[in-house]
């Protein structure tokens, strides 16, 4: 071992149960001549003194921590923040830096670390403050955010459509905020709340269950069987009388149009088209026609027309350009 001691600073995670830390972590403070952890309130500090390790409830500078472990070649574990120590770190950092020093080993030892999706956790808290705390989201019902969900669902297909990676992260968040509002608000109704927790683990047991060539014995081994069995087991959740149950109505029109043919095909139906009457109206029933050939032939009429008017916009656009010119 380094002569002159042994610094080691051990981050922990927020987003961790306190008391979960890695078995290095535990060798480390169980092997430590002194443990240090600056903040009085930190969450793991109850843990560690009931497992039996003394902490002392302050750190030193960089320069004192150097001497105090130089004196005797001992081992120095700082308990910190994921975010670490800065002053200390920044400290230590400078002393090893000018060269002029004889340092202690220096260790960064990851005493938990934070699990995928674990930032989650982050934003709800968040989101639990912002509630409590600002007069405009405090206000707010489920109703009154419905233009916002459809405003950010728009806002994502148009970056997905855009190929914008960057804008494409941002939209995802935004409509990841609809879900954790509508969730948080959901919390306080006094008949029927149910919480963030509630969704997911709602979410979680809906993909197992239309999932079980995954987690289960059955087999699909195309997308078009993947398809059929979440179409199957979906009709014997649901238990419904009509195929058209669960199709909303509010969506886009030709969305509307596809949906229902997509559910008329898939269950093998011969459902002839409405006749296209004199006046208005006939263009409706013409674009009826149109959205079901569009999903019979594998697209997607509502992507396909946006797509031919983001090109009529460019024509335009062009146009513009050209009688400026002249």
């Amino acid at each position: 071992m380094n002569d002159n001691g042994r610094i080691v600073l051990l981050t922990t995670s927020h987003r961790v149960a306190p008391g979960l830390l890695s078995w290095p972590a535990w060798e480390a403070l169980r092997g430590a001549d002194r443990v240090l952890c600056a903040e009085p309130d930190h969450p793991q500090l109850p843990y560690l003194r009931q497992a039996g390790v003394e902490v002392t409830a302050a750190v030193p500078d960089a320069r004192e921590l150097v001497e105090e472990c130089r004196a005797g070649g001992r081992t120095v574990v700082v308990v910190t923040s994921a975010a670490g120590e800065s002053a200390l770190t920044d400290g230590l950092a400078r002393m090893a830096g000018s060269g002029r020093e004889e340092m202690p080993a220096l260790e960064l030892l990851p005493g938990s670390y934070d699990l995928p999706g674990a930032r989650l956790l982050d934003l709800v808290q968040v989101m639990d403050r912002v509630r409590a705390q600002c007069p405009w989201t405090g206000g707010q019902t489920s109703e009154g955010l419905v233009k916002y969900g459809l405003e950010e669902a728009y806002e994502l297909v148009e970056a997905i459509e855009a190929g914008d990676r960057e804008a494409l992260r941002e939209e995802l968040g935004d409509v990841l905020l609809q879900v954790v509002f509508h969730a948080r608000i959901a919390e306080e109704d006094p008949e029927e709340p149910f919480s963030i927790d509630d969704v997911a683990g709602t979410l979680v047991e809906k993909l197992i269950l239309r999932h079980p060539h995954v987690f289960g014995d059955e087999t699909a081994e195309t997308p078009e069987e993947v398809r059929a069995n979440w179409i199957r087991i979906k009709a014997e959740e649901k238990q419904r009388d009509s195929i058209t149950e669960g199709v909303p109505l509010a969506q886009p029109a030709l969305a509307l149009a596809a949906k229902l043919a997509s559910r008329v095909r898939t269950a093998g139906l011969d459902v002839p088209l409405p006749a296209a009457p004199a006046g208005a109206t006939g263009f409706g029933a013409e674009l009826l026609a149109l959205a079901v050939r569009a999903e019979a032939a594998g697209t997607d009429p509502e992507t396909a027309l946006r797509r031919a008017a983001r090109a009529y916009r460019e024509a335009i656009r062009a146009a513009e350009a050209e009688s400026r010119d002249r």
